[in-house]
This record gives structure tokens, sequence and C-alpha cells, in this order.
């Protein structure tokens, strides 16, 4: 049985340690800086829950000895005490993170890994699970010219003029609203700016429009560059929503007070477990001579979970992490140092039993 830390027992923290909890295999260390959170939690007693504050001490590294991997469900800015600590520890390491400079400094960290153990970070949705997908359809094209990533988090019943609420992170998606996008453009890496390349699409009858935001495509410019003319991440959401993003952000210039961005979301927008996740990637591209143009879509709504409402992105997130993690300990990923995304093989990724909400919502098709 592999025993497994998680630091940080918010819904998504919960959501991974009730899958893989529920999954037999895996013996769980939960913890979190708040005993009323854990306290809420419902497992078997093969999980054992500790309060734990990160940064005091070495007491990150005590209670995550003797574990064979920790897993960081906490925000970006501490990801990297929790990486320090299982190198320190030499254990393996998984997050969720769509920083890009926290991902940098976690690859450095990689470098000092010992045999058998691994850093893998943005092991989410997005990045994470699109990055595979994305990396997926390219190896499908005898010559790429454009990878497009797209993905939104979205109420299922919108009410509000933002016609939006909070689903997960609300740092994180600031980050994604405020922070520089890696891109290529004309075979070359640029940074665009977030909330600029406003499209619009329809499906399944519904309109939506996308925009650039940071963080979702990964490692993934760097894997592609030199194989590709343009790729580009992109955020869904509602028509509507990034005029008025753009409006507080830009216009009202509170993108430079986050603090009080932060503030005023929580306030004013609802938190929603009633959500759908939106997955569309389209590649366009030269195969056996000829131009074609293949798109993957899916849509995953929330849903009930071992007697509990989940939302989608909940859904979604933890169960790409596990996934991950179920493929390394089953020898299915490399064995020591820092991991891509798209370093997952794609069908190993979708027939893994943790993967069941990706294949329900279709698979890509070939050519």
């Amino acid at each position: 049985m592999h025993r497994v830390a998680i630091v940080g027992a918010g819904r998504i923290g919960a959501a991974i340690a009730r899958l893989l909890d529920d999954s037999g295999d895996y013996k769980i260390l939960l913890t979190d800086q708040f005993s009323h959170i854990l306290e809420s939690i419902r497992l078997s007693d093969r999980v054992e829950k500790r309060i734990l504050q990160i940064g005091q001490g070495d007491n990150l590294q005590q209670e995550i000895r003797g574990c064979h991997a920790v897993i960081s469900a906490c925000g970006y800015d501490v990801n990297t005490l929790v990486a320090e600590a299982a190198a320190a520890t030499g254990i393996s390491y998984f997050d969720l993170t769509e920083d890009n400079a926290t991902t940098s400094a976690i690859e450095q960290i990689a470098e000092r890994a010992a045999a058998g153990q691994v850093f893998v970070p943005q092991c989410g949705l997005a990045p994470g699970f699109i990055g595979i997908l994305g990396f997926h359809m390219a190896q499908q094209f005898d010559q790429l010219d454009n990878l497009k990533l797209r993905v939104g988090a979205l109420p299922e019943f919108p009410t509000n003029n933002l016609m939006y609420n909070l689903t997960w992170s609300t740092q994180g998606l600031i980050n994604e609203y405020c922070n520089p996008c890696h891109a290529i453009r004309a075979g070359h890496y640029v940074e665009l700016t977030p909330l600029e390349g406003l499209e619009t699409f329809s499906l399944d009858g519904v309109s939506y429009e996308a925009f650039n935001t940071s963080g979702g495509l990964g490692t993934l410019y760097e894997t592609l560059q030199g194989r590709v003319s343009d790729l580009t991440y992109k955020t869904i959401r509602y028509k509507g929503h990034q005029y008025l993003m753009n409006f507080l952000i830009n216009d009202l210039r509170l993108g430079e007070q986050r603090d009080l961005l932060k503030q005023i979301f929580e306030k004013a927008l609802a938190v929603t477990r009633q959500d759908v996740v939106l997955i569309m990637v389209t590649a366009t591209g030269i195969i056996d001579g000829k131009f074609v143009q293949i798109t993957d879509s899916r849509k995953i709504y929330h849903d009930d979970v071992g007697g509990e409402h989940w939302g989608a992105i909940q859904i979604t997130t933890a169960s790409s992490l596990c996934a991950i993690v179920d493929l390394f300990f089953n020898g299915k990923l490399p064995q020591q140092g820092y991991i891509r995304q798209e370093q997952v093989d794609f069908d190993d990724f979708i027939d893994n039993r943790f993967a069941a909400c990706y294949r329900a919502a279709g698979r890509p098709h070939g050519r």
C-alpha cells in the first residue's frame, strides 16, 4: 500500500483524499492548519488526520517522513516549501499550481532528485489534463500549424452581470487574469497580455467567449517550441464577462490591488458547486499531405461522488492529480526527476481508474 501525505484539506485536498482512500490502495496522511476542517471530512480509518502549520521549523519534514509521496493541495505560495521538504526527505512531490514562477522553482528543486523520486507540478485540469490532451493531438500531425487550448469552469446557472460564480481558488483566478500569458506566435515564444485576444464561439447552442489568461498552458510552450507555428491558451466564459473584467482590472486598476480585488470577489460572487467544465482543443496542420483540422470537445458537469455533491472543477482537478499519482506508482511515468504534464501518455491517463470523468466526456477523434 502506498503511503501518501496530502498538505491542505480544502475542497480539492479533501476530494483527492476521498478518491485515493476509496481505491483501497493508498494509506493517507491528511494535514491542514485548521482542526475544524479536518474534523468535517469523513474518510476511512486508512486516513490519518493531523494539524500542521507549514513553515514552523522542520514540522513538515517530520510529518511527511516515511511517506512515499506528498501532494500539495495548498496555494501556490507554499508549494516551494512543500517541494523543499520532499527533496529533504527523499519522497516524490505532486501539486496543482498554475503559477509559472512556482513551477520554475520546483523544476530547480527537482535537480536534486534521488533515484525513484519525482517532482510533478501542474497536475490539475489546466495546467494538467489540457496539456496531456493538447500534446497527444499535436502528435497526430506530420506538420503542426496551430494548436488552440481552451478551458473554462462556469456556473451552470449564471445570474449576475459577470455571468460567473466562484468555483475554485480566488487568488488563482486573479493570477490568471493579471499575469503575463505564455504563447507561441509565428514559431517564436511571446508573452501575451491577459484579457486580450477575445474570440467567440458556440457549443451545443450556447454562446461563449475566450480570452488570454496565464498559467493554463503549463510547459507545453517549451516542449512544442520549434514544432508549432501558433500555440495559445485561453479561458472560456459566457459572453460579456471579459468586458466587465477588463473594466475592473485595467480601467479601475484593481489589478494593481489584488488583495482588494480578492475581497470584492469573495464578498460579491457566491461560491457554487453547480458548475460545468468546458474543454476544447483544436489542432490544424498537415497529415498525409493534406491540411486538416481536428477538434476535441468535452463538457463535464457537477455530480454526486460517494454521497457528496462535488463541483465539476473539484471532480476534474482531483481526478487528474489522482490519475497521475496512480500512473507514477504503477511505473507508467519516469521514475526520477522533473516531469512535465505532456510526458504523461494520453492513453495511459484516459484509461486510468481515476480518469472516468474525462472518459465519460468523450475521447478525441483520430484521423
